[in-house]
């Protein structure tokens, strides 16, 4: 029993929150409008049928005060003919109209009490129906205001939202494009120092060998201004043996030259 209880207490729930979520106020306030002119048109009609008794009855009325004072003639002349007999007759059927005129004035003041009750019923629910509508319309605007208030709000938060998901794409491909970029630089420099070598274009030998002769014309260049910085002085002496075959050096198994005789010995 305690599970079942639970269920429906669940059941409930959710079914109040999917109410909450599809219940518009607006038009809460439209049907309560239209119900309370519902209300105000019934009032009316029952005026309306008030009135029309009322009317009615004073129809009647008039019917009966011709037919009594006819009745009343028809005595006078009767008691003029020395017709006692009809002349009783005729009062006496003047007395039932009489009656029945007294009822119909009666039920005629109480229509006519029913009559202006039910007018002004009408008249304060009308004024009452008239200040629902304009205040009515005023929720309603002040609604609409606030819902659209909402879902600005809620546009510019899920555009902030993905603005920063924007911004950290942008942030991630300028990191990548940099990336590659100092990777491209690199490459390039490498090449262009011949630690690595373009397969992807032709072998030409005779162009290796003329960026070789280049490379090597610059560190010459490079050496005789540093030698230039350095200034004139003694140049370093070689190590014997390490250029053999150069020029002044001392060749092994040659004879060396004779001394010459200093001029003047033995003379």
């Amino acid at each position: 029993m305690g599970l079942m209880k639970r269920f429906s207490m669940i059941f409930r729930s959710k079914a109040n929150r999917v109410l909450d979520r599809a219940e518009d106020p607006r038009e809460t306030l439209d049907y309560s409008y239209q119900r309370q002119l519902e209300l105000l048109q019934k009032v009316r009609r029952g005026v309306a049928d008030v009135a029309t008794s009322r009317k009615r009855l004073e129809l009647q009325m008039q019917q009966l005060e011709q037919q009594s004072g006819k009745l009343e003639d028809q005595g006078r002349k009767a008691l003029a003919m020395s017709r006692e007999d009809l002349a009783r007759e005729a009062l006496t059927r003047r007395s039932g109209l009489q009656t029945q005129l007294s009822e119909l004035q009666q039920q005629y003041s109480s229509l006519q009490s029913e009559e202006e009750k039910l007018t002004l019923a009408s008249q304060r629910l009308q004024a009452k129906v008239d200040a629902f509508r304009t205040r009515k319309e005023t929720i309603k605007a002040t609604y609409t205001a606030a819902e659209a208030q909402t879902q600005i709000n809620e546009a510019f938060s899920g555009i902030s939202e993905e603005m920063g998901d924007v911004g950290f794409a942008i942030q991630r491909a300028e990191d990548r494009t940099a990336s590659m970029q100092a990777r491209a630089g690199a490459i390039d420099e490498l090449l262009a120092s011949g630690a690595l070598e373009d397969f992807t274009g032709p072998r030409d030998d005779i162009q290796a060998e003329l960026d070789r002769m280049g490379s090597g014309a610059d560190v010459e260049l490079e050496m005789q201004r540093l030698k230039g910085e350095l200034g004139p002085g003694e140049p370093p002496r070689e190590i014997e043996g390490t250029q053999s075959g150069a020029p002044g050096a001392a060749q092994p198994g040659a004879a060396q030259p004779s001394q010459q005789p200093q001029q003047g010995e033995n003379t």
